[in-house]
């Protein structure tokens, strides 16, 4: 079944319906000529009757309800002149104007009665192909989605490669500091023991010059007393 005859078997389904309820509320045309004049009231204003509120003309001596059939005919010129003057513009409206609407709605779709070689085509045929080609247009829109992760791994993957070449870089350089500063240190602590070494022999001289030296005085005072005490005697 072509997508133009679904579509007529869809409005005719709704047109049916909705006839047979206007035809069922209306009644015959010799019924409705029968009534007239209709003696019909209008109204906008709302009235509480009982317990609903209600369209009705309030008068002194009552209420008239607008779509009460015992107090006026305004249903009854309702339905005449929607049901039964308004049926061509009713049955223009299911079999033209809503056929078009539909028929464009579906041809945005993908569906048309015609094939690319303007020969006839069903409905499964279009289906067909449009299942197809949505399940073509959902593989390659996985494929580039599995592509563009791909491609966002290996670009993570390159800022954490080269995040770890400068930390790499860092590290080696730090590292380079350490063993120059303790190169300087080791250096000074050889000069300060060598000064220290010097310094002890310095000490050392001198202390066995300042022995010497009391040495030698103290052998000369003696000479000297000595001297004295033999000039004495």
């Amino acid at each position: 079944m072509a997508s133009s005859e679904v579509a007529r078997h869809l409005l005719f389904q709704s047109h049916m319906a909705t006839k047979t309820t206007c035809m069922s509320s209306q009644g015959s045309d010799d019924e409705q000529r029968g009534q007239l004049p209709f003696a019909v009231v209008g109204s906008m204003d709302e009235v509480k009757v009982g317990n609903k509120m209600v369209k009705a003309r309030q008068y002194p001596w009552g209420v008239v309800q607008v779509e009460n059939e015992n107090h006026c005919d305004f249903v009854k010129l309702r339905e005449m002149l929607i049901c039964t003057n308004m049926e061509d513009l009713r049955e223009q409206t299911h079999t033209r104007h809503y056929e078009l609407y539909r028929r464009c709605k579906l041809e945005e779709m993908g569906f048309t009665d015609v094939g690319p070689e303007n020969k006839p085509v069903s409905l499964q045929e279009t289906y067909e192909a449009k299942r197809h080609e949505f399940h073509g247009e959902r593989q390659r829109k996985e494929e580039e989605m599995k592509q563009m992760f791909v491609q966002r791994v290996k670009e993570k993957e390159a800022i954490l490669k080269e995040a770890e070449r400068e930390l790499q870089a860092k590290f080696e350089h730090l590292k380079r500091l350490h063993q120059e500063e303790r190169m300087k240190l080791e250096e000074k602590r050889k000069l300060l023991e060598e000064e220290i070494i010097a310094f002890s022999k310095k000490k050392a001289t001198s202390e066995i010059f300042h022995s010497q030296s009391f040495l030698a005085t103290g052998s000369n005072l003696r000479k000297d007393k000595d001297r004295k005490n033999s000039n004495f005697l």
